[in-house]
């Protein structure tokens, strides 16, 4: 076996680090800019430590909006998206996976295409759509839009675990007199959970941080998530109150962070696995 050459791994973890600063410099930045007072965040020379930190921007953050009420909207959306998605993507990714007809190739196709649409074409027939159905200004209207438009991803990642789960298992289930429905939730469910928590979690981000249908389907400022509600801090004339507005953003990104940190090891292993088994 070739080793690698000193240099070249040299190369490759400053290649690495280089990366690691690229994606923490937002981070580290809004972190920086939210215990900063209003004298420094208006210097010519600013620095990454402040220098007198504060926590005023979070209580002004408080103060001026609804924080912890938009938290909560967002809070339920994302845990139904999640919930929902997962509840209808796993029974039709067995299908797809179990399968093999002109239909299902064709969910696979709808899978692969539609996330090449982008959010600006659809969103005046949903809009008209949910209009009709008296679901705009609606949190239930809100979880349904992202339910759809997480179920190819949700689709396409349970479908590979799905593959990835001997046959052999379910054939000595229907031996024993299991039924479709009984083999799905006593057998291969269990051992879809890997892949079930890495699409769960990937529903509950998305439907977290979502921004563009939550500011045109929500209206009534008590239904609004917490996206729309930091757009708050930017006045009329484009200006930001920029100190509260990183307090917000800052603790806005905290869940998603938490998140990944906690299952990150089950959140890689279960996209690896249904990447590589599609």
């Amino acid at each position: 076996m070739r080793r690698t050459r000193p240099a070249a791994r040299a190369g490759q973890y400053a290649a690495l680090l280089a990366y690691l600063v690229f994606l923490a410099f937002p981070l580290l930045w809004l972190l920086s800019t939210a215990f900063k007072p209003p004298r420094e965040l208006g210097s010519l020379h600013p620095t990454w430590i402040p220098r007198h930190p504060t926590l005023a921007n979070f209580r002004q953050a408080f103060d001026e909006q609804p924080l912890a009420h938009a938290a909560l909207n967002s809070l339920l959306v994302a845990l139904g998206s999640a919930v929902v998605a997962v509840l209808i993507a796993t029974p039709m990714a067995y299908v797809m996976a179990r399968h093999r007809s002109a239909l299902s190739r064709a969910a696979t196709a709808w899978v692969v295409v539609s996330q090449a649409f982008p959010f600006v074409l659809v969103i005046i027939p949903l809009f008209l759509l949910l209009k009709h159905l008296r679901l705009i200004d609606s949190l239930v209207g809100l979880v349904l839009v992202y339910v759809v438009w997480a179920l190819p991803f949700a689709l396409w990642m349970l479908a590979g675990h799905v593959r990835a789960v001997p046959a052999e298992l379910e054939e000595a289930a229907a031996v024993d007199g299991a039924g479709r429905l009984r083999t799905l939730v006593s057998v291969t469910a269990p051992l879809l959970a890997p892949g079930i928590a890495a699409t769960a979690l990937f529903a509950f981000v998305t439907a977290w941080n979502e921004f563009f249908f939550a500011l045109v389907l929500l209206k009534s400022p008590g239904r609004q998530t917490l996206p729309v509600v930091l757009t708050h801090f930017i006045g009329a004339e484009g200006v930001a109150d920029l100190g509260p507005l990183a307090a917000a953003a800052f603790l806005a990104t905290l869940p998603s962070l938490l998140v990944f940190a906690l299952v990150q090891r089950r959140i890689t292993g279960g996209l690896l696995e249904g990447a590589v088994k599609s």
